[in-house]
Formats: structure tokens, sequence, C-alpha cells
């Protein structure tokens, strides 16, 4: 029996500014030290998708509009959503889950389909 390949995990363009502009926020309203721990953790939760991309759970927001075929992961407050597709994993998008996520969602994936 062979071992289960790792899914290759990709950040889409919009998942590396969103990376890029948290990193900033923290680093100028907080500290850079904090700034790139939540960074090293960002990272960490994305790579760890490689392993086992279907246990993230489905967005709530999606799932009420019947949207089945994109998942979660989360650190702290932020959320990474994402698709397997084929052997890949595409991270979306990155967010703090307190802003506003329907509309955020709507936006960024359902205004891209």
């Amino acid at each position: 029996m062979s071992a289960v390949k790792p899914h290759r995990v990709l950040l889409t363009q919009g998942a590396e500014q969103d990376i890029e502009a948290i990193y900033d926020y923290i680093a100028e309203y907080d500290d850079p030290s904090n700034a790139d721990y939540v960074l090293d953790q960002l990272m960490a939760a994305a790579d760890n998708l490689a392993v086992m991309p279907e246990r993230g759970s489905y967005p709530k927001e999606l799932l009420s509009l019947g949207i089945r075929e994109y998942r979660q992961t989360s650190f702290k407050p932020y959320r990474l959503i994402y698709r397997v597709v084929d052997n890949d994993i595409i991270v979306y998008i990155v967010a703090d889950g307190r802003r506003d996520m329907q509309a955020l969602l709507e936006r960024r994936l359902l205004g891209s389909a």
C-alpha cells in the first residue's frame, strides 16, 4: 500500500494580496514580530491542507446558497477559503472572519465564476 501523495497548495493572486495586507496591517498597528507570527501560522494552515484537504468545513455563507465546492480552514480569526481541484488545493481568500464574509465571498468567488 503506497502513502497518500500530498496535494500541491497554490495561492491565487488575491490570496497572496490578502496575506500581504494582513501582515502589513499587523506590522503597522501592532508589532512586526506579531505580523511574522501570524504570517507563519497562516502559511502553516495553508501547508497543512496538502495532507487532508477534506477536513475543512464548508463556509456557512456559501452553504446557504447551496454551494459546496469551497471549503475553509482557519487560524485565529482568519479564514482560508479554498477549493480542491484534482491534486491541487487552490486558496482563494485569506480574510479576517469578523468581516462581512457573505459580501466578500460573493464578490471574490461568485463574481469571478
